[in-house]
């Protein structure tokens, strides 16, 4: 490894009021000083380069952190014969200066340029500066995007083209239009409350927040904020779905069966309940228990309809809900508006039927069965015909070809018979002849 000489040829560049500064700074900003410290020697050697004639390879600088003093060196490399002044020196030279050099080592040559004080000022400022203004950002970044999905509040700075720019005190916050309430109108220096949804860097480096008032966790931090069960962890909110503007539903529960959820989160008189209306202008909302059994969940999504029946299919996450004829409207709202929420809500595909509707489904279904049953019915006769028939065609071959086979037997023995008479007419002759 290559030794490294120092020669000091002259006092170095105070700047103990630059530590004091960096100190305090990291005090109050959290800026580390000694990222501080590497970032402004590697901006000095940058001022260095660009005032004075050096090659980028063999310039040196370092600050002390405790003194603050800034030493410049020359470094130059000792060889036998000197190719480059600006980044060798000779052994003869070297030995002038330090009499253990050897060949190879890097001789550090400390230099005291002139002016390079009030270079080294404000070069120092602008890095710091610059520092100061990128910690800020990084800073601001951290603190909001810590604060993601919380409750802010500010002055609205601007309200039109369909974006809302909010006051939030150290940044501005946006509210994009999907992000406001269809039934608010928004006016400029008028106070609003939302949550942040989402914290950007922009180009530039700056913080971006963007905030809503028609996300559910805009919802679900309002109740924390007006319920203190649900804050202390008492209640728990299972599940939000939201309409915005129009209604809302919020699925409580607790462990502690001496709680009543829904009754903590309405309140007395639903005095609770009514601040959380007022602060969304209006829009209705239904707490309803959760509960573990589907059945009994849905359901209770479904209120203020009453339910009969609720048929679940696990593996296709399907619920067929049948009502009472006149909640069959309520059940599924305007629009679908109650039936979407609670489908929402739950998770579940819910699919709503009046009794009259399930009823005349039944006998749909029982006449389908019996048409093909039917059908089921006439298709085996027919396979049993077609079966008999292929049957009987072969056991009239069969027989046919019996009473064939019959017949050329009794065929032969005519033959053999007709064949045998002339013989038995000559040995009858032969006989007679004999006789006489």
């Amino acid at each position: 490894m290559k030794k490294k000489q120092t020669k000091t040829n002259g006092p170095a560049i105070d700047s103990t009021e630059l530590i004091l500064a960096m100190e305090e700074l990291e005090k109050q900003n959290g800026i580390k000083k000694e990222e501080m410290l590497e970032t402004i020697e590697t901006a000095l050697v940058t001022a260095y380069k660009r005032n004075y004639d050096c090659e980028e390879e063999n310039v040196k600088i370092t600050m002390d952190s405790v003194t603050g003093e800034i030493h410049v060196y020359m470094q130059k490399e000792v060889v036998q014969e000197v190719e480059n002044d600006k980044t060798q020196i000779s052994i003869e030279e070297a030995k002038k200066i330090d009499n253990k050099i050897q060949l190879g080592d890097v001789l550090d040559n400390e230099l005291v340029p002139k002016n390079f004080g009030r270079i080294a000022a404000g070069t120092a400022k602008q890095v710091i500066i610059q520092k100061i203004r990128e910690a800020s950002r990084e800073f601001l970044y951290n603190e909001f995007n810590e604060k993601k999905g919380e409750i802010v509040s500010g002055i609205i700075q601007k309200a039109d083209g369909g974006v809302v720019i909010v006051d939030l005190g150290r940044l501005e916050g946006v509210m994009i239009a999907k992000e406001q309430i269809p039934t608010e109108k928004y006016h400029v220096n008028d106070k609003i409350r939302a949550c942040i949804v989402a914290v950007e860097k922009g180009q530039k480096g700056s913080t971006q927040v963007m905030i809503s008032r028609s996300h559910n966790d805009f919802v679900r931090k309002l109740f924390e904020l007006e319920i203190p069960e649900i804050y202390e962890g008492l209640i728990e909110i299972k599940s939000v779905s939201r309409d915005a503007g129009n209604r809302c539903k919020v699925a409580v529960y607790s462990p502690n069966e001496n709680i009543d959820p829904v009754g903590s989160c309405v309140g007395q008189k639903g005095i609770r309940i009514q601040n959380i209306i007022n602060e969304l202008n209006g829009e209705k909302i239904d707490v309803i228990e959760w509960n573990e059994d589907p059945s009994i969940y849905i359901s209770s999504a479904l209120l203020p309809a009453s339910v009969m029946a609720v048929d679940i299919k696990e593996e296709e996450h399907f619920a067929q809900v049948i009502v009472p004829d006149d909640q069959l409207s309520l059940a599924i709202g305007k629009a679908g508006q109650n039936a979407r929420l609670a489908a929402r809500l739950t998770n579940w595909k819910i699919d709503i039927k009046s009794e009259t509707q399930f009823r005349q489904m039944l006998e749909k279904m029982q006449n389908e069965d019996k048409e093909e049953n039917a059908s089921n019915d006439i298709i085996e006769a027919e396979k049993l015909i077609k079966e008999a028939e292929e049957n009987l065609t072969s056991n009239e071959i069969e027989e046919n070809e019996t009473q064939l086979e019959k017949g050329t037997d009794k065929s032969e023995e005519i033959i053999e018979s007709e064949e045998e008479k002339p013989k038995k007419r000559g040995r009858k002759k032969k006989e007679e002849t004999s006789e006489e």
